[in-house]
């Protein structure tokens, strides 16, 4: 029987099991290292709630801006989540070995 993917869609490479974890769109468990993981950074106030928290900060001192936190997430999605979200894109059998990492916009 032919594979399709060098690493059997898989990172795990000498381990015997790995931990499930639960997808983060329909709970379906799935192995640590096939899932699709996607760390996601967002502020936690919009850019114009910022501005009015600013200008009524009793923080605030002259030329110095006030430090509102972000939102650190780690996302993680099975396969047929990631793919029908476009996080991840099916590819052909030619462009599957291209292992390096498309560059941000």
């Amino acid at each position: 029987m032919p594979k399709k993917r060098r690493n059997n869609g898989r990172n795990k490479k000498n381990r015997g099991h790995t931990k499930p974890v639960v997808c983060d769109n329909c709970s379906r468990y799935v192995p640590k290292d096939k899932c699709i993981k996607k760390f996601v950074v967002r502020d936690l106030i919009d850019v114009s709630s910022r501005e009015d928290i600013a200008a009524v900060s009793a923080y605030k001192k002259e030329g110095q801006q006030v430090y509102i936190p972000k939102l650190y997430h780690k996302l993680t999605y099975c396969v047929s989540c990631a793919i029908h979200a476009r996080i991840v894109r099916v590819r052909s059998r030619i462009k599957r070995r291209v292992t390096k990492i498309p560059r941000r916009r």
